[in-house]
């Protein structure tokens, strides 16, 4: 399956409002659920930090599937 660029734009995103963001999701208990659970990877090591703060570039693996954080302005089609 590849992977998906979510785009934000500000500097950083946290972690629990990413999931959110992409649609992993619906509510922040369900996010705080899933990241207290170890299945969140971020750059390749679980992350269990609700605020850990994203960037671009970052890679979030969950469920089989992995995000790529971008910033506005980058070519969001390669």
């Amino acid at each position: 399956m590849g992977e998906t660029k979510i785009l934000i734009n500000t500097e950083y995103i946290k972690l629990d409002q990413f999931l959110k963001w992409c649609g992993i999701a619906d509510t922040g208990g369900t996010a705080r659920e899933i990241i207290t659970g170890e299945d969140v990877y971020v750059n390749g090591e679980i992350e269990t930090r609700r605020g850990r703060k994203l960037r671009p570039g970052d890679r979030v693996d969950i469920f089989g599937r992995t995000f790529v954080v971008s910033a506005s302005g980058e070519d969001i089609d390669s």
